[in-house]
């Protein structure tokens, strides 16, 4: 990922933070087939080895398990808020006019070598991991317990699991970073009031000073 020094998010707790608050990675993979890419919830180890450990799985059915299986490296995305930067939002603007349109975003990409299983005690703890987690913003939170356990073992009988440790992360918060202060407090202020909820928050990272990290 081409990121300049002044967008480049290195700092570890700020990306597995943003890691375990991502709704949906991207799992892309490269092999004799060519590229394939899957869009699956994952569970991030954060204390399990330097860098973190992403944990998730597939349907059998999908081959893309296989790329996994054969040991080569596959990456993972976390796509964070984006919002449309319009050149009208920067003091610039009224005192040259040079400004053109960008875009705002925050993006990590994790890399690492898969391993694979079909344990099944462990597919159930990766399966429990993920339903627990999003499930805890319900008031009555249903849990893979809630089924009868002959389903629940018929049903991971047919996915696929994978732990990826994680041996190089990028993060990138393009926030405007290289704009001067004038044109930032522009574009946070132009954005605060869209009705859209990315714009707002790219706004509120922009505020808080997080375009300095």
């Amino acid at each position: 990922m081409y990121t300049p020094n002044y967008f480049k998010d290195e700092d570890l707790a700020s990306l597995h933070r943003q890691i375990d608050n991502a709704r949906l990675a991207t799992l892309v993979t490269f092999d004799e087939t060519g590229l394939q890419a899957s869009h699956i919830p994952v569970l991030l180890n954060a204390a399990e080895g330097p860098n973190g450990t992403v944990s998730g799985h597939l349907a059998r059915a999908n081959p893309q398990w296989k790329a996994l299986a054969s040991g080569a490296e596959a990456m993972l995305i976390f796509q964070g808020p984006d919002a449309y930067i319009s050149p009208s939002f920067y003091a610039a603007k009224a005192e040259h006019g040079k400004v053109v349109p960008t875009w705002n975003y925050v993006a990590i990409h994790a890399y690492g070598r898969p391993e694979v299983f079909s344990d099944p005690e462990r597919l159930l703890r990766i399966v429990s991991g993920l339903t627990d987690k999003h499930e805890a913003v319900r008031s009555e939170p249903w849990a893979v317990s809630d089924a009868p356990a002959d389903y629940i073992q018929k049903m991971l009988s047919g996915i696929v699991g994978f732990a990826i440790p994680i041996e190089r992360l990028e993060g990138k918060r393009k926030l405007n970073q290289n704009r001067s202060p004038e044109d930032i407090a522009g574009v946070s202020q132009g954005l605060a009031g869209s009705q859209d909820p990315n714009d707002q928050e790219i706004a509120r990272l922009m505020s808080q000073g997080e375009s300095s990290v």
